[in-house]
């Protein structure tokens, strides 16, 4: 498996976030020094880059308000790295992270250079950015693309509507290191850590602090669980601008002391913190046309065993099935929230199979070799 591919995206690790990691785990499995990747200058960088298997390009990729748009610098940064890259070095075809910047950059230089474009469609660009002119260059580079990875079926369905033509669209989920993620591991400390005696649950969410996630839905339907003698706390791993109102929330309700928020947890930590929860959610809603595309937390909990709740709005469907691998819920409903939180608690039995679907379909469908592979033979059809 080897392909030469010039890659640009702004997200790459260590910046944190699921885009991050899929890109690092995907092309470290495609190929070695032959594959350039262009990213954003990040604290970290140079350790990470090392002993990296890829060949990393760093660029200092910052916004100027006093720039129109504000994004111009960068725009204008990978695309001259990326050129002089591809003057010098034969590559198959320019993958794009995004549509934009990184989408709009790959096209310029796909064209000088006379090599296939493939950009990434995440979905949540696609249902929040409207403004008129971010838009329409949008709609330009997807519909100049040589081919578009979707995330999901909903990311799919969205780009149809944008006009995109079906044929130049591959559905390739996100994956999950399923050796890293996986059950048995020992969290005998890390419960302790939050003081839970024997009888208690957990419920455990990993992501960044936004109001989609549906991190304080979950807080809202504790008072429901304690009613119904469900003796359950909730730690939540993950940065964000809505930590003081997460905060805010517990208190207000009277579930404070059952609301652990972690912040960033050692990486080495995360996988055990996926074994230690009875149940890991993320009920996700919309908000102002932000959705959740796919969502790779999902999977690293289904690697773990760990059966999961879901919100039904965005592509979460591709990654959580409903009764079979995990529950999916309306995350607007408090109450539904809690109901589904109820049964997966309420109901060991259930949760454990659950559990073990979710954990079989991980090993079986999305391994980052597996996603890899599919990544890979792209190159057939272009």
């Amino acid at each position: 498996m080897s392909s030469r591919y010039l890659v640009i995206t702004e997200l790459f690790l260590p910046t944190k976030g699921g885009t991050a990691v899929w890109f690092d785990e995907v092309y470290r499995r495609i190929g070695g020094k032959e594959i350039h990747i262009v990213t954003a200058d990040v604290p970290g960088a140079a350790e990470h880059d090392a002993a990296h298997l890829n060949t990393i390009h760093r660029v200092s990729l910052r916004r100027h308000w006093w720039l129109k748009p504000e994004s111009l610098a960068m725009y204008a940064k990978l695309f001259g790295k990326a050129l002089g890259l591809a003057l010098r070095h034969e590559f198959d075809a320019v993958h794009a992270g995004r549509v934009l910047p990184e989408g709009l950059a790959g096209w310029a230089v796909a064209r000088l250079v006379r090599r296939p474009l493939v950009i990434y469609a995440h979905g949540e660009e696609i249902t929040t950015w409207r403004q008129s002119g971010k838009f329409q260059a949008m709609v330009f580079a997807y519909k100049h693309a040589d081919r578009i990875i979707a995330n999901s079926e909903f990311t799919r369905d969205e780009l149809l509507k944008l006009g995109v033509a079906a044929d130049k669209i591959a559905l390739i989920p996100p994956g999950v290191d399923i050796h890293r993620f996986c059950p048995g591991l020992e969290t005998a400390d890390l419960r302790a850590s939050l003081g839970l005696a024997g009888g208690e649950q957990l419920i455990l969410s990993v992501g960044r602090l936004s109001r989609r996630k549906g991190f304080d839905q979950v807080i809202a339907a504790l008072p429901a669980l304690l009613k119904q003698g469900i003796n359950a706390h909730y730690a939540v791993v993950g940065i964000g601008e809505d930590r003081d109102y997460l905060s805010a929330l517990a208190r207000q309700i009277g579930v404070a002391d059952r609301v652990h928020l972690l912040g960033h947890v050692a990486a080495e930590d995360l996988p055990r913190w996926y074994n230690a929860a009875d149940v890991f959610a993320m009920p996700n809603r919309e908000i102002n046309g932000d959705n959740e595309g796919f969502g790779m937390v999902f999977l690293e909990a289904a690697a773990c065993g760990t059966p999961t709740l879901a919100g039904k709005a965005g592509g979460t469907g591709a990654a959580v099935v409903d009764t079979v691998t995990g529950l999916r819920v309306d995350g607007v409903s408090v109450d539904e929230v809690a109901a589904g939180l109820s049964r997966l608690l309420g109901s060991p039995n259930f949760a454990r199979q659950l559990g073990s679907r979710g954990h079989q379909r991980a090993l079986a469908e999305f391994a980052w070799e597996k996603v890899a592979e599919k990544t890979l033979a792209l190159d057939k059809g272009l």
